[in-house]
């Protein structure tokens, strides 16, 4: 984790104090408790005899395997991670903002940057990495922009607000 500015790369990602630290309890849950009683279900499930048609060994196998593959997202990402103040209020779209915008004629507002970042509130979020993120990263507030659709097609999207996270 660092709390300087990141040298940003494909895997550097911003997260707010908040974020960082329910995701880090998270963490220790999977890797204490929560680990210990997918461990016990197995356990317990395996004593019930035959595997093969062993419903609830199956369900939690599979529980298991889910769980170790958010372990080591989370384990990377919060390596990963520069922890910091939301962005600055200066009206451009960088990761951490609320962007109010007009996309294809519809106003919406969502969350940009991780999915992580908004822990319980309902907002819709986009990653950087997606084809709208990558068009609006760095945007200001009034810009237009534009960005290939999977079906081909060119999507506008006109900026009309860029603000600093605060849940």
């Amino acid at each position: 984790m660092s709390t300087n500015t990141p040298e940003i790369d494909e895997n550097t990602q911003w997260l707010s104090q908040e974020a960082f630290d329910r995701l880090s309890a998270e963490l220790e849950h999977l890797k204490g408790p929560g680990r210990q009683e997918i461990v016990d279900r197995i356990s317990a499930a395996r004593d019930e005899g035959d595997l093969k048609e062993n419903g609830g060994y199956h369900a939690a196998k599979e529980e298991q395997g889910k769980a170790e593959a958010r372990i080591r997202y989370l384990e990377q990402l919060l390596e990963n991670a520069y922890v910091g103040e939301a962005p600055s209020s200066d009206g451009t779209v960088t990761t951490g903002t609320v962007v109010k915008a007009k996309l294809a004629g519809r106003e919406m507002q969502f969350l940009f940057g991780n999915r992580e970042i908004a822990g319980d509130t309902d907002l819709t979020v986009y990653s950087e990495r997606s084809p709208l993120g990558e068009a609006i990263n760095g945007a200001k507030v009034g810009d237009t922009v534009s960005y290939q659709a999977p079906n081909g097609n060119d999507i506008q999207v006109e900026i009309i607000s860029a603000e600093p996270f605060t849940g």
